[in-house]
């Protein structure tokens, strides 16, 4: 699946001079996996601009290394939960999410979706707007990302998503659609960008279930930052056993095909809500973990490399929110002698990145993994983007208790059980590859010789192996702004 396929003189000429005016330098994906390759004048430039403010140069900042003491760059950040937390033995990490401008990696997402188009004149970023259908953080990523780079945004979401996703949107400039329903609802995002193609021609749509730069992002960077904190915290004897991530776009879990690659005997887990069940029972409803997208399989996913499908209650999630973040839940933490530090880091989880740790315990208690093993999750989002949610929980069930807190870390948390989840063979990774056929086929216009491609693992090599081309494309769009020469 080729991205680029040829360039429009006539429209790239147009963005470079749109970027030479507005001075804006597009990081290549190499400096944003390994910042060591940023120049230093750049460095030195952000030493005096915020992470969050909406500067070009903030594009360099889109990677997993912002060291948010010296505001500018060091190692992948990650926690790693103790095994008196967890309750089973091997080591469980999560990367970190909030670090990122945007406060989720989402936004490295939008990059790797727009910004292959402007350098090639895909894109007119001065007639043309960019729609970001979402359930939530990848449409602030992409709002963010035009923000910067001097486009138009357009955000589709639904609207039961939490209040600060539509107030921050509104905030950077964004144009925002709100869908009906909650983040099970796709269809209805869909619906809306069928009817946004027939009726605005000027708008270009970023569907993140089908766009291919999402799942390739995530596959150079988060792929290989895994790959490098593992190295950093490996020990003798240690393996790489498993990779969770909850599917939502499908672009995350990108990185688990970068892991195969260099550790074939990596299980790459994905998670999904209990209350829609889409890949373990081919279910649906609607449910409270925001953000990961539900009833379809999304276009993006390699569905041959997934080995497990693990399924959680969002009441779970929501209790442990709660328990995260509540005084009487930190206290609580603390009197069962856990550090202050790693207490605090706690609110470094969103909805989603505890539902990602609820299915890493599920997975090392399934394989009855030992101290070797070291499972890996992403932390997608913080409870930042969620304490309208936390007040939401005390209005319906009253304030938080020692009492509370102490059910919550017992039930939801050490007493994690192995239901609900199912180890794939063959014929079920077919199974759910062939359950796109009813969105992608049937509904969005894609081909039954586009869905066989799909399986052919050759496919995935030769997506994934586009981003060095890209990268001479990025320079060569820099090099004709002029803009490197002169910071």
């Amino acid at each position: 699946m080729r991205i680029i396929e040829h360039v429009n003189e006539e429209v790239l000429e147009k963005a470079v001079k749109r970027a030479k005016e507005r001075n804006i330098i597009i990081p290549t994906f190499k400096q944003q996996k390994n910042p060591g390759f940023i120049p230093e004048t750049i460095k030195e430039k952000l030493k005096s601009i915020n992470i969050r403010d909406v500067n070009p140069l903030n594009l360099f900042r889109i990677t997993w290394k912002n060291n948010i003491k010296t505001g500018l760059f060091g190692d992948v950040n990650y926690i790693e939960f103790p095994a008196g937390f967890t309750g089973v033995k091997n080591r469980i990490i999560g990367l970190v999410g909030k670090y990122f401008p945007t406060g989720a990696h989402k936004v490295g997402a939008a990059f790797g979706c727009l910004v292959p188009r402007l350098v090639s004149g895909g894109f007119d970023p001065t007639t043309q707007k960019a729609v970001w259908p979402s359930t939530g953080n990848y449409c602030r990523g992409g709002a963010f990302d035009c923000a910067l780079l001097a486009c138009t945004a357009v955000a589709i979401l639904p609207k039961e998503m939490s209040r600060e996703r539509f107030e921050w949107l509104k905030s950077i400039g964004a144009e925002v659609i709100a869908t009906p329903g909650s983040e099970s609802n796709v269809k209805e995002i869909y619906d809306k960008c069928w009817e946004i193609k027939k009726t605005r021609p000027d708008h270009v749509i970023f569907n993140q279930f089908e766009e291919f730069g999402n799942s390739i992002w995530h596959y150079h960077n988060t792929g290989s930052a895994i790959e490098e904190v593992f190295e950093r915290v490996k020990k003798d004897g240690s393996r790489l056993s498993a990779f969770v991530s909850a599917t939502g776009s499908a672009g995350t879990i990108a990185a688990g095909d970068y892991l195969k690659r260099i550790s074939p005997a990596v299980k790459v887990v994905a998670s999904e809500s209990l209350e829609c069940p889409t890949i373990l029972f081919n279910g649906f409803g609607a449910h409270q973990i925001e953000g990961i997208g539900d009833k379809h399989i999304p276009w993006i996913h390699n569905t041959r490399n997934t080995d497990m499908v693990v399924d959680i209650h969002d009441q779970q999630c929501m209790n442990l929110l709660r328990f995260f973040n509540e005084e009487k839940g930190k206290g609580y933490l603390g009197n069962e002698g856990f550090n202050s530090e790693f207490v605090d880091s706690l609110e470094l989880l969103g909805i989603s990145g505890i539902a990602n740790l609820l299915a890493s315990i599920k997975v090392s208690k399934y394989f009855e993994y030992d101290e070797n093993d070291v499972v890996f999750t992403v932390l997608t989002d913080s409870a930042d983007l969620y304490r309208s949610r936390i007040v939401e929980q005390k209005e319906k069930y009253g304030n938080y208790s020692e009492q509370l807190a102490e059910i919550d870390y017992r039930k939801d948390l050490l007493d994690v059980k192995t239901d609900y989840m199912k180890e794939l063979n063959y014929y079920d990774k077919k199974s759910i590859h062939n359950f796109k056929y009813f969105t992608w086929i049937e509904q969005q216009g894609r081909t039954i010789e586009e869905l066989n491609e799909l399986w052919k693992p050759e496919f995935w090599e030769e997506t994934y192996s586009q981003v060095s081309e890209w990268d001479e494309y990025i320079e060569e769009f820099n090099r004709r702004t002029g803009l490197l020469n002169n910071i």
